[in-house]
């Protein structure tokens, strides 16, 4: 380890300020772009110990966690400078695949708006640690409070912590999603005890009808439901599968289904591919016929189950579901061919087989929702070398103080 001062010349991809030096940049964390700066240095990272000359975009952070918590990686950078970052990362990543579109301002996200949240959690020898990684390591780190999160989800907190306490180990971390519903709170749990005893399971569940909770599951078994959760998706209660995906916001969710539908407005027959529960099936069958392509059985099933119970009172057009993965088994460019419109919502990993089925239809449209740049620049690229015009891209700040960038691009067929 060796100390010394150094400035930074930009923000990396990862929120990292970088230094760039002979042997190759330097990341430290916390710093900005043109900071001078006081940092050990081991390898190619260093830890700031002081901030020497201060960048004109600093402020103070947000939580008294930062910098110990890995959760957030930029809550020293003012709103400006943080969502012109954000745009930037964007844009950057596109031009690396040679791609030129119009890239519209980030739309922000406000603070205590995500609706769910990972957590970790183990016992010590004296008690229950719970809580964030700290940044780049497996150690957890104790948090009192959140800024990001909903206001129930931050309170609820501790009843969390004394909740999945029992059933902790001191061998191993626990991770405990939490997701807010209309009904209560969804628990899930893996990573504690395995296949927990009757005095255990009868522990856990009183533990949960304490703390209110609609739902625990434990290594995908649910312990208790006492309510199903269900959200309410373009009017419909859906009832929420253990693990089911979910945009990380309310407010963003509505953004994108917006965008979405503004885009594929007036066309008849629409697919959507990796459907999910129906985050847009359901916005867009209230005027489209539409068909819903997921792999996750329990989510097809809570789509279809939502559209039968309540698509006739609402007077959703038809919309049939279809389980298949989509990743081995895409549609076909044939398949494709019967519709006016796509949806794509895929998940990190992007669509690569997908996207080159989709690239050599007929299809007049295509809506792609992502929450990875890199892998919508790479399918993007295929569409575009399949006769797709990149007509616009516009990306959300759903995931506030982190480097994570979600985006929705509208392709047209030239």
């Amino acid at each position: 380890m060796s100390e010394a001062s150094l400035t930074i010349d930009h923000v990396g991809a990862q929120g990292d300020g970088v230094v760039r030096a002979d042997a190759g940049p330097i990341y430290i964390a916390r710093t900005l772009s043109g900071e001078t700066v006081r940092a050990d240095i081991v390898e190619d990272r260093g830890t700031l110990l002081e901030v020497l000359t201060p960048s004109q975009d600093r402020t103070d952070p947000h939580c008294p966690h930062f910098g110990t918590c890995g959760g957030c990686a930029l809550q020293h950078q003012s709103e400006p400078s943080y969502l012109t970052w954000k745009r930037d990362q964007l844009v950057r990543t596109l031009e690396s695949k040679g791609i030129d579109a119009p890239v519209a301002e980030i739309i922000p996200c406000a603070p205590g708006t995500r609706r769910r949240a990972t957590f970790a959690a183990m016992r010590t020898r004296k008690t229950v640690r719970f809580g964030f990684f700290e940044r780049a390591t497996h150690t957890i780190v104790d948090v009192a409070s959140c800024p990001v999160l909903v206001p129930e989800l931050e309170a609820a907190m501790p009843a969390l912590r004394e909740l999945v306490g029992p059933g902790l180990t001191r061998k191993g971390k626990a991770s405990v999603s939490v997701t807010v519903t209309a009904s209560g709170l969804d628990v899930s749990v893996t990573g504690g005890k395995a296949d927990p005893d009757l005095a255990l399971r009868q522990t856990l569940a009183d533990g949960a009808a304490k703390a209110d909770i609609a739902r625990l599951t434990w290594d995908g078994d649910i312990l208790t439901e006492r309510r199903p959760p269900v959200l309410d998706l373009a009017g419909i209660e859906v009832a929420l599968p253990p693990g089911a995906f979910l945009q990380a916001t309310k407010s963003g969710e509505e953004t994108m289904v917006s965008l979405v539908v503004e885009a594929l407005k007036g066309r008849a027959t629409i697919v959507d591919l990796f459907a999910g529960c129906g985050t847009f099936s359901l916005a867009l069958a209230g005027s489209h016929k539409v068909h819903a392509v997921e792999g996750a059985k329990a989510q097809c099933a809570a789509l279809e189950l939502a559209v039968r119970r309540q698509g006739p009172r609402v007077g959703l057009k038809p919309l049939g579901v279809e389980r298949r993965d989509l990743a081995r088994r895409p549609l076909r460019h044939d398949e494709l061919n019967s519709y006016d419109a796509a949806v794509i919502d895929p998940p990190r990993a992007g669509a690569a087989t997908q996207c080159e089925a989709l690239a050599t239809s007929s299809i007049p449209v295509i809506a792609s929702v992502s929450c990875n740049p890199a892998t919508f620049a790479r399918d993007a690229r295929t569409l575009i070398d399949g006769g797709y015009r990149l007509e616009s891209v516009t990306p959300l700040d759903q995931f506030l103080w982190s480097p994570h960038i979600e985006l929705v691009g509208i392709f047209r067929r030239e």
